[in-house]
């Protein structure tokens, strides 16, 4: 009967079935329930937390062994929000090199491609790990049997609500309806149980109680640990509220979360690239919240998709680089095109990490300016179209006093400030100029063209065969028939 399950969510919330199928390589230090179920000790409490992280790094080879096909080799993002996107291309010359991701580029994807795929079960063994964490961590007596201080098993909590929020946020803004899992799965019963699709209106609800709970654990502080800050912070918290917020359209709440960002440390840096460079990891004043990758550790935890930047692969659209104003210093932050080197991917401006699978350059998720355009965004829709304009003109500010990537400051002229004006659809489409100028290739574009709603009007203008039922990512065909058709498909696929 194991052979039957050994793929799909009810492999990847089975925690007593053996996964030896799929997750070929158990992290170091990965809390089973068993341990959780026994007698805990503090290490079982902190990997815990700590291995449920590792699905937001670039390593390869996470979840397979050179899986390309079933899209396990690494993370999807910059498929499934990039390439999908008219921001990035597939390689920088065509071929017919791992023909899914041409698929999921050109939308002619069915429910076997490897991207919702690898997507899919990314995000649930998060959620299985956080969830054993979380159990794990309520225990009554758990401060008494490890000696954990009230205030670690706090922090800890806190970082495990978040996380699970953060999975669940990328499964229902990619598929819509999902499996609510809030709680480890033991039995087959169980498995079946949770293999059905909870309407998103309640995966928003949970994932907003989630950070509720995790913002009334974690420190009043921009770092939860001077010593280890790359962890989950009040402010990581603040910022996710606040794009679930805009993401349901609840445009006073962003404005209040994303005013609660400042007081905590957060501003924009002075130079546009510090946010990327991997000399200035948690020294500057903008990342929010990002994966500490490092190389040479064992176990491994380089960024691995600067291996792939060596193959050739994720190269810039010619749409998006003519979108770019003149002189707009942020253009070759983001990408050398002609030496095809992806800067703010690889983390440097010379080529440095180019094919280096361990790579040290940090994978940055949410920042302080993506907030402050979240929060024009809720302005210019609550008809305060001068505070708007301010904060955009703020972010291009920023990027015209940046010293280039050539060393030499832009000439006068550059990105001037946006005029006054009343007229909401103008300031929104100066709004979205100013998103993909200055979030290109973070993973922001295609999510931002389906909840603005011109996602097919701008695909199709790009030469793309987006239909209305590419809102969405279909279900995981494996995911269905594991679950015996428990699972439904999302329209059109």
């Amino acid at each position: 009967m194991k052979n039957l399950f050994k793929t799909g969510i009810l492999m990847c919330l089975m925690v007593l079935v053996s996964c030896e199928d799929e997750l070929t390589q158990e992290p170091i230090g990965l809390t089973t329930l068993d341990q959780a179920n026994s007698t805990p000790t503090l290490n079982t409490v902190e990997s815990s937390v700590n291995s449920s992280y590792e699905l937001l790094s670039n390593r390869l080879n996470i979840l397979a062994q050179w899986d390309w096909g079933g899209g396990l080799v690494f993370q999807n993002d910059y498929i499934m929000q990039d390439i999908a996107s008219d921001d990035m291309e597939k390689k920088w010359g065509s071929d017919g090199d791992q023909p899914w991701m041409d698929e999921i580029n050109n939308f002619t994807f069915t429910s076997t491609n490897g991207g919702p795929n690898g997507l899919w079960k990314y995000n649930y063994e998060g959620i299985k790990r956080l969830n054993i964490a979380i159990e794990l961590l309520t225990k009554s007596d758990i401060e008494a049997i490890t000696g954990i201080t009230t205030a670690r098993k706090n922090q800890l909590l806190g970082e495990a609500y978040f996380l699970r929020s953060y999975y669940y946020f990328s499964l229902v803004t990619n598929f819509g309806d999902v499996p609510l899992i809030l709680a480890p799965v033991k039995t087959y019963q169980e498995a079946f149980d949770v293999a059905v699709r909870a309407d998103k209106t309640l995966v928003w609800d949970r994932l907003k109680a989630d950070l509720v709970l995790a913002k009334g654990l974690l420190p009043n502080s921009k770092y939860s640990s001077s010593t280890e800050k790359w962890r989950v912070s009040k402010g990581a918290v603040i910022a996710l509220q606040a794009k679930a917020a805009l993401y349901t359209e609840k445009w006073s709440e962003v404005v209040t979360l994303v005013d609660e960002l400042a007081p905590l440390g957060y501003s924009l840096n002075a130079n546009y690239f510090d946010n990327f460079n991997t000399s200035k990891e948690y020294t500057d004043n903008e990342v929010i919240f990002s994966y500490d990758h490092q190389s040479n550790t064992t176990p491994r935890r380089g960024n691995g998709i600067c291996a792939p930047l060596g193959w050739g692969f994720f190269a810039p659209s010619t749409d998006f680089l003519n979108s770019f104003e003149p002189n707009d210093p942020r253009k070759l932050y983001t990408v050398d095109a002609a030496n095809q080197n992806v800067n703010k991917i690889l983390g440097s401006l010379d080529g440095a990490n180019k094919g280096n699978d361990d790579a040290a350059t940090n994978k940055v998720y949410m920042r302080y300016a993506d907030a402050l355009l979240w929060k024009a965004e809720a302005l210019n829709e609550t008809g305060d179209y001068s505070g708007a304009i301010a904060i955009i003109n703020l972010i291009r500010a920023r990027a015209r006093t940046t010293v280039t990537a050539s060393g030499t400051i832009p000439p006068v002229g550059t990105l001037l400030n946006r005029v006054a004006s009343t007229d909401k659809a103008t300031v929104k489409g100066w709004l979205i100029s100013e998103r993909r100028a200055e979030l290109g290739f973070e993973n922001q574009r295609m999510l931002d063209l389906k909840r603005w709603g011109i996602a097919k009007a701008v695909l199709t203008a790009h030469g793309k065969n987006f239909q209305d039922k590419h809102l969405l990512y279909p279900i995981p065909q494996s995911e269905i028939d594991a679950s015996a058709g428990t699972l439904t498909q999302n329209s059109g696929y």
